[in-house]
């Protein structure tokens, strides 16, 4: 990223439309908006959760919080689950589509769809 945008590592809670902007001016300064369509970055999309899946692939079930992994292999992770979310709020910018309220809608949804059972003790 340009200078003016650097950011630390510890950063919290970045909107989806902070990543928006930065990446569309990102792309903007480097002339590569140009080649951002749908479909070429749904492609590009797909790729990383290619290579995301690659970390995965032969270790099995994993714990959460990746207790047995090296710190090596988290960033590894991290870069590549960023990978994944930059081209996906890319993909929903050049779509014109509100990625946020689309998840919130979604999650809305969901709940309806899959409501709690109440619990039974005996």
């Amino acid at each position: 990223m340009e200078n003016s945008h650097e950011c630390s590592n510890k950063v919290k809670d970045v909107s989806l439309q902070e990543l928006r902007d930065r990446l569309a001016e990102f792309a903007r300064v480097r002339g590569w908006d140009q080649y951002h369509s749908p479909r070429n970055l749904l492609l590009a999309l797909v790729g990383e959760v290619g290579e995301l899946s690659e970390i995965f692939q032969w270790k099995g079930e994993v714990a959460k919080g990746l207790p047995n992994w090296t710190s090596d292999d988290k960033q590894h992770l991290e870069e590549e689950l960023s990978d994944v979310l930059l081209y996906l709020v890319q993909l929903a910018d050049v779509c014109g589509l509100d990625l946020g309220q689309a998840a919130l809608t979604k999650i809305i949804k969901n709940a309806q769809k899959y409501p709690v059972k109440p619990t039974t003790y005996n």
